[in-house]
């Protein structure tokens, strides 16, 4: 029997709805973790609402899923009625390829755009929603800001937002392009979402005036591995570390590639049940032609690999079998080097910078091809782009000056769900360059602990070897530099707590029993941790202090806050013929109410940031 043609269930059906239920369930038939997607959206959509202004910021560890979460993330603002969602990413073809790509996969309507095809769509061909992707770069912005004018308000989602995006004329009274350009891409009445691992310096740059206690954070799957396990506070690792002699010479890249070669034949010929493909990311510099140099040497090894009756291929076969024998003692060597002198062919070398060729851009150049890919590349590798399987990176990126703490946390491209193989994982790096970044990673999560207390902006670190970010964009009016303490989350004021710190003054376990009276979001776990490692390393001793009223301060403190301009700990706080040599200082202060905090103060090279926002410009 044939049914009649009803107009209006097809109209309700071409309604788009449920977006974000349907993104959700795509992914848990994945068996991927939503949970933490679902609190980083249910998170930005309440504060988007909520918020003093219309901008706000998601901050997550570099690589671990921000992608899917922007996905589910559109779906939601689409299914609340926003027609206009706008992603910027950073200026690279290959970056927005691979974003695009993700995108169309998860089957979101409407399908996305390049900001290219909407300006080939004719206006009555407009879409009544709309999902536009751009690159950060003035001309494509320009264009962008021009089609959608006049067709309502935007969401506009900035994927590593404190890349570009941030105003480093700031203290000039003055707007970088792109700054003043994602400006009036936001206009008057639409909304910014920044998302970054980083979010240093949209906090100090008041980009688009975003408010920190707004901010969400976007909790990493039980599947990362991140920070914890590259940079763990003892440095004992779970995977290859291997430190350079060199720093970074031919023999050496040749020598990481050997390695990278026998460890792909012994996942492939004893550990997969099939063949894999993995990538080794060689990131020695931003200069392209370095970018050529390292692919000549890579090159020229792999081609030896195929000549059977030249010297070099003895010579290189030799080393792959010495190098099975050392790697994996229990492999049968001839297997494995089997494996890479008949696989050598195969191998696949990608140069990632500006100059790729754009015949190619559509490939998808980050996804390996061939059991051995290689990809060599600089500042485009640095942000955003994800590596599937990447087995080894060869990192070797010459520090002239301060490494930017931003930048380099960016560039642990090694980070992401590298669990099934992480024994077998290897970062080749120069052993002062790794002590530089894992001091950049342990002053990271020290910042971020901060932010948890929603009280008062985040305290930054830095040293004379890592700078929180570049000095341009620190906005000088609001900034205040030196502070030289940070505190952690408001608690109930017990008087009993001294009993705990008279015990033992200068103990780290006095802070572990401080920790399980007062909770982790007063006095995080992490801090002692440091404290304790520090200290082990010859790195000062501890001075743990009575606590204080602020009673006395007066007007000069925020009673309610518990905080300071100038900060609570002067000398005669510090006690310092008490505690002559002390480094690391504790200290608990209360206002009237029976409220407190705690304060850590280092007494060195340390240097705290701290955005105090309009205090300091009254």
């Amino acid at each position: 029997m044939t049914s009649l043609f009803d107009l209006a269930k097809f109209k309700d059906k071409a309604k788009l709805k449920d977006r974000y239920a349907k993104q959700l369930q795509r992914l848990q038939s994945d068996d991927i973790q939503t949970d933490c997607i679902e609190t980083a959206v249910n998170g930005a959509v309440k504060n988007l609402t909520t918020a003093k202004t219309s901008a706000l910021v998601i901050y997550g560890e570099p690589q671990s899923g921000k992608t899917e979460m922007m996905i589910c993330l559109t779906a939601k603002l689409l299914d609340q009625g926003h027609k206009i969602i706008v992603h910027l990413l950073n200026d690279s073809v290959d970056l927005l390829s691979q974003n695009l790509r993700r995108f169309k996969a998860s089957g979101l309507a409407p399908a996305p755009r390049t900001s290219t095809e909407l300006l080939q769509t004719a206006d009555d061909q407009m879409p009544q929603e709309l999902i536009v992707f751009c690159k950060k770069n003035g001309r494509d912005l320009e264009k962008l800001i021009d089609r959608i004018k006049g067709l309502g308000k935007a969401v506009v989602i900035d994927d590593e937002a404190d890349y570009a995006t941030p105003n480093t004329k700031i203290n000039q009274g003055a707007k970088t392009p792109i700054n003043d350009l994602v400006g009036k891409l936001i206009g008057e009445d639409g909304f910014y979402i920044g998302v970054t691992a980083t979010p240093a310096r949209l906090d100090l740059n008041n980009t688009f005036q975003n408010d920190t206690e707004k901010w969400v954070n976007f909790p990493p799957h039980a599947k990362y591995t991140g920070q914890d396990i590259f940079f763990p506070l003892d440095k004992k690792v779970s995977y290859r570390l291997t430190y350079l002699q060199q720093g970074g010479n031919p023999q050496e890249a040749r020598d990481a590639l050997v390695r990278f070669l026998v460890t792909v034949a012994y996942l492939n010929e004893v550990v997969n049940e099939r063949e894999k493909n993995y990538t080794m990311l060689v990131h020695t510099s931003g200069k392209k032609l370095d970018h050529e140099a390292d692919r000549v040497t890579i090159e020229e090894a792999v081609h030896a690999l195929t000549e059977s009756d030249s010297q070099e291929f003895a010579t290189l076969a030799a080393r792959v079998y010495a190098t099975s024998q050392k790697l994996y003692p229990a492999a049968d060597p001839d297997v494995l080097t089997g494996y890479v002198v008949t696989s050598a062919s195969r191998a696949s070398l990608v140069v990632l910078n500006s100059e790729r060729d754009r015949k190619a851009a559509g490939d998808n150049a980050t996804e390996p091809s061939s059991p051995f890919t290689i990809i060599i590349g600089g500042n485009i590798v640095s942000r955003g782009v994800t590596f599937p399987n990447l087995l080894s990176m060869f990192f070797t990126r010459n520090v002239q000056h301060k490494l930017q703490q931003d930048t380099y946390i960016q560039r642990a491209r090694m980070f992401g769900a590298r669990g099934a193989y992480l024994e077998h994982f290897e970062l080749t790096i120069p052993t002062q360059l790794y002590a530089d970044w894992h001091r950049c990673f342990v002053f990271h999560r020290l910042a971020l602990a901060t932010i948890k207390d929603q009280l008062g902006s985040p305290v930054w670190i830095g040293d004379s070897r890592v700078a929180v970010a570049s000095d341009p964009s620190i906005d000088k009016a609001t900034v205040a530099l030196d502070k030289g303490e940070m505190s952690f989350g408001i608690f109930n004021y017990m008087p009993d707590l001294d009993e705990i710190v008279l015990s033992n003054q200068t103990s780290a376990a006095t802070l572990d029993e401080l920790r399980k009276k007062i909770g982790n979001d007063a006095l995080p776990g992490f801090l002692i941790d440091y404290i304790r490692a520090v200290m082990a390393g010859g790195g000062g001793t501890l001075a743990v202090h009575t606590a204080s009223s602020i009673a006395t301060y007066g007007d000069s403190a925020n009673q309610a806050t518990i905080s300071r301009d100038k900060g609570f700990m002067g000398k005669s706080q510090l006690e310092p013929k008490k505690f002559p040599t002390a480094v690391h200082h504790i200290k608990v202060f209360y206002n009237s109410e029976g409220k407190a905090k705690l304060f850590y103060k280092y007494k060195g090279s340390l240097q705290f940031i701290q955005n105090l926002g309009a205090t300091l410009t009254t």
